[in-house]
């Protein structure tokens, strides 16, 4: 068993924090947060994968025969699809605040609150 996916999912999880606690511009930001979602991508395909493994087609194999987890994978594309709608749900955002205040710093932002 190899831990280099889930090395790398974690790295690109605290790249992605570390550019969210260091963000000075909300697109930024928003970006910031896509990559920190993408690492679970990465992690439930590794939670997923099996050495040797094959697709998940049962008809005509021999009992026995290793596959992979066709569920983790499913997971795996709902996370996509949820994450492209926060996503545009965000920027949607950031365009709004874009609009009534003029900038996109979110320390400038403060003063606007109401």
């Amino acid at each position: 068993m190899t831990y280099l996916p889930y090395v790398v999912a974690v790295w690109i999880f605290l790249v992605g924090l570390y550019g969210i606690t260091t963000s000075r511009n909300l697109i930024h930001l928003v970006v910031c947060l896509s990559v920190t979602q993408s690492s679970t991508y990465v992690f439930l395909l590794a939670v997923g994968y099996r050495s040797g493994g094959t697709a998940p087609i049962y008809k005509d194999v021999d009992e026995g025969t290793k596959s992979v987890d066709s569920v983790v994978h499913a997971l795996t594309l709902t996370d996509i699809v949820v994450a492209v709608t926060v996503t545009a749900l965000l920027l949607a955002i950031v365009v709004q605040a874009h609009k009534h205040t003029d900038t996109l710093d979110p320390d400038e932002l403060r003063r606007f609150r109401g």
